[in-house]
């Protein structure tokens, strides 16, 4: 069998491949069993073959656990493998397509399309008259769109083909439920610092597929900085690992022993890649940070997650938009100044663009964080919002209704509607701050009549409004 990719994620740019022999065609390609070959990458050659090499996912891979069981007596179901980068998705699926007697294709989402998925709904509609199934691996299933992940669905229905879908995005964001209804969803872990080394312990010592017969030594320290750098992907240390030992090029063709030393990793290294991924769960992640920082009223772990995004190559837009949320979320009318700051940064950001719109996104989330906090208007909103879908969709009361002509008045349109700068104007104000008690009329509908959604705070602006509020409403001031 050809393994395509690295130990823990499918590299390769081809839309399919085979592991039986089977009509080849532009989107169908078969592939061989051979063994892998030396000149593939480190992480490709040490791709798991059985379940007893896998590392890791013991909650899953365990004896006696669901998985385990069904792939061991090949009773594979419809699946979503989801986990990070290098967590052992696609080598799990690498394992089902050596263990079972089903038609094994393999579909990479980036490049395929709904003819592709047609054209196997088909071979699998042939493949189940003989008796035989068919189970389709694609991975990277969450770059499927809508129509594909629509074409696929009654297939997956009717037993067509079995699905395994490979994915490092959360699946309720985006697979459609109906699809995922249909499919067990697996989760799959980060590997530890303990379970990289034990990767790369192997990698050292094999001799048919690793680096065995380099004559490598690596200190146990050297290989908890690999890990601690691959941040639980084992793919990652491995390639770390293959560059420090290529980087010695004339004590290995030398035959000579390769002491491989923290500087040496360093440099394979390059720099500290930060992990994260503009579409997954790391993302959600860091802007949850982020905006929990803000709301928490700290300027210094604001500015951290907003820096650590922006550095990771985070669309610097997306989290304009973002701050503009989080002004009217979480800042509101204690501060009204905070929105303008947003929407200015974000025009800033278009003026000046990267990287030196950095210190401008900078400047204002800085303000967001030491700004005073309300979401008073944020919760009125999610209230109303409730009792609208809730059923209080209630007529317009008469007096508050537009009256454009004469019938309309007639039916009582208009009726005593009270103009409220009229009251205004009349009364007498002894005090600006405190203008004289007003209830002019109501202007909610008659199921909601007297309620109160908005109740603003005593922080920064607001309490002036609560005090001019409680005014105008007639009602005590709060003490």
């Amino acid at each position: 069998m050809v393994y395509q990719g690295s130990l823990f994620g499918s590299d390769d740019g081809g839309s399919t491949a085979r592991n039986k022999k089977g009509a080849a065609s532009s989107a169908l390609s078969n592939s061989q069993d051979v063994a892998p070959t030396g000149s593939e990458p480190l992480a490709a050659r040490m791709r798991p073959r059985t379940l007893d090499e896998v590392v890791g996912q013991e909650h899953m891979l365990g004896p006696g656990k669901l998985l385990r069981r069904i792939i061991e007596s090949d009773k594979v179901t419809s699946m979503l493998l989801w986990g990070p980068p290098g967590s052992g998705k696609t080598t799990l699926a690498e394992v089902i397509a050596q263990q079972t007697n089903a038609e094994f294709v393999r579909l990479n989402a980036v490049s395929a399309g709904v003819a592709d998925l047609r054209r196997i709904a088909e071979e699998g509609k042939k493949n189940r008259f003989m008796n035989k199934r068919t189970i389709l691996f694609v991975d990277e299933i969450h770059r499927f769109n809508k129509a594909q992940q629509d074409a696929i669905l009654p297939h997956v229905e009717r037993g067509v083909v079995t699905l395994i879908g490979a994915t490092t995005e959360n699946p309720s964001f985006e697979v459609n439920s109906a699809l995922i209804s249909r499919t067990r969803v697996f989760v799959l872990r980060a590997l530890d610092e303990e379970q990289v080394v034990l990767i790369l312990r192997r990698a050292l010592e094999d001799r048919e597929r690793g680096l065995g017969d380099w004559n490598v030594t690596v200190d146990d320290t050297v290989l908890r900085q690999v890990a601690l750098f691959a941040n639980g992907d084992a793919r990652t240390a491995l390639n770390v690992l293959e560059l420090a030992v290529q980087g010695s090029g004339d004590l290995a063709e030398a035959g000579e022993s390769i002491e491989i030393s923290t500087a040496m990793i360093e440099d394979a290294m390059q720099h500290r890649a930060l992990q994260y991924d503009k579409g997954g769960d790391q993302h959600y992640d860091m802007i949850s940070a982020l905006h929990k920082a803000v709301r928490g009223s700290d300027p210094d772990g604001s500015l951290y997650w907003l820096i650590r995004m922006l550095e990771a190559g985070e669309d610097p837009m997306y989290l304009a938009r973002r701050m503009v949320r989080m002004a009217s979320e979480d800042i509101g009318l204690a501060d009204p100044q905070a929105l303008s700051v947003c929407v200015a940064a974000q025009q800033g950001l278009h003026l000046v663009g990267m990287p030196e719109a950095g210190v401008i996104l900078a400047e204002a989330i800085v303000y967001l964080a030491s700004a005073p906090k309300s979401n008073a208007v944020y919760n009125a909103y999610n209230q109303i919002r409730a009792e609208i879908l809730g059923g209080h969709n209630d007529p317009v009361p008469l007096w508050i209704r537009n009256a454009p002509t004469g019938l309309m008045k007639n039916l009582g349109y208009g009726k005593d509607y009270k103009y409220a700068h009229d009251f205004y104007k009349d009364m007498p104000v002894e005090d600006s701050e405190r203008p004289p008690a007003v209830k002019l009329q109501e202007y909610l509908p008659e199921s909601l009549a007297g309620r109160r959604f908005y109740e603003p705070g005593q922080q920064g602006k607001e309490a002036s409004i609560q005090h001019w509020l409680t005014q105008r409403r007639g009602e005590e001031p709060a003490q």
